[in-house]
């Protein structure tokens, strides 16, 4: 299965379709083009199998598109058109959808009052209640030194969509940062050590970082986290920060 037929299939999956399908309809279909040894489903199509990984044939992809309908077709030309994308745009967008579902779960949770979905949305663009409670800990943009709130994002440590709600809304999950320095710590570019020490991640390019504003010549510490930012910085450090592929 080509990355498109794999994103699609994971897109699929965070969309709710209109033309919802069920394997055992359509598993005389299916059944010519599931894989001989490790299929997903049974011969019967009454569920899926326990198995731990399995690759799916291109061609079960194809049947599966054709069977949802337009819907999938239309996703797949989307991705089409983003081919050309490099893995790491790539695995943003995937990470975009994946965040615009959550949104949506948290806004059609009837358990939660409107103050708190929209404390919760709004979190995620490191504003509103998460971005207060940030500043009762932070003043300043731990890299660049700005201290003035209009140019600041509370960005958190522990990513957004992995966080429970209550961790949404912990001042001491999120650090105050300027957007360029945002964006290099939300896609892993840079972290932090306890100590306060700058880490950079050994695929960024270090010119780049360069402009941005960020040292790569000598070692920077940034000053002491509380306890709990530490711990949320750890979970950051060993899910968030790139590491190399070799």
């Amino acid at each position: 299965m080509g990355p498109n037929q794999r994103r699609l299939i994971i897109i699929a999956g965070l969309v709710a379709l209109v033309n919802k399908i069920r394997p055992k309809d359509h598993i005389d279909v299916l059944r010519r083009v599931l894989p001989s040894r490790y299929s997903p489903l049974q011969e019967t199509g009454n569920g899926i199998q326990s198995v731990y990984l399995t690759e799916l044939p291109s061609a079960f992809a194809e049947v599966l598109i054709g069977l949802i309908g337009q819907e999938a077709t239309m996703l797949r030309g989307r991705l089409s058109q983003s081919a050309a994308e490099t893995p790491i745009q790539a695995e943003n967008a995937d990470l975009e959808t994946w965040e615009h579902h959550i949104e949506s779960k948290i806004e059609s949770d009837v358990q939660l009052s409107e103050t708190e979905r929209q404390a919760l949305v709004v979190a995620r663009r490191g504003q509103g209640l998460f971005k207060q409670r940030v500043m009762e800990i932070e003043d300043h943009c731990r890299i660049t030194g700005v201290t003035n709130p209009i140019h600041l994002r509370a960005r958190h440590c522990k990513p957004w969509r992995d966080s429970t709600n209550s961790e949404r809304l912990n001042g001491e999950n999120g650090l105050l940062l300027t957007p360029t320095m945002d964006h290099l710590f939300d896609r892993g570019f840079i972290s932090f050590e306890d100590s306060g020490a700058l880490i950079i991640s050994p695929v960024a390019h270090a010119p780049s970082l360069q402009r941005m504003g960020v040292p790569t010549d000598r070692v920077l510490n940034v000053g002491t986290f509380t306890e709990g930012q530490k711990q949320f910085l750890d979970y950051h450090r060993d899910g968030v920060l790139l590491q190399s592929v070799h």
